[in-house]
């Protein structure tokens, strides 16, 4: 059994509630799509948000989440030049061009990433 300690406010005894603080891949720093789900599950999710929060699984679940993204997007985009390859020349040719199809690319697999991993 687990023995709740209290302190005093006033006329109030307060239980003395902590949560253990999350280690997992402490120096991990969370990017751009772990905090996008982190957003996504604050607003939308807010059950599956207060579990992962008080189990303290939310770092494990934003670290898995930005990890996983980022190698498919580094699998999309590598699919994506190779079924539509760019010419390497055409980015001395005609830059904005060359700009313009890696954008549209990034673009599409990023669509991707949110519909499946972010934003379910």
């Amino acid at each position: 059994m687990i023995e709740i300690t209290y302190h005093k406010e006033g006329d109030y005894f307060i239980p003395d509630l902590y949560l253990e603080k999350e280690d997992y891949e402490k120096d991990y720093q969370i990017g751009k799509y772990g905090h996008l789900r982190l957003e996504y599950l604050k607003s939308q999710k807010k059950a599956e948000y207060t579990i992962l929060f008080m189990d303290c699984t939310l770092r494990k679940h934003l670290v898995e989440t930005d990890k996983q993204a980022k190698k498919r997007f580094d699998m999309l985009m590598k699919q994506m030049l190779e079924k539509n390859p760019i010419d390497e020349n055409l980015k001395n040719t005609d830059p904005l061009k060359w700009v313009g199809l890696m954008n549209n690319y990034k673009q599409s697999a990023e669509e991707i990433i949110y519909s499946e991993l972010i934003f379910c």
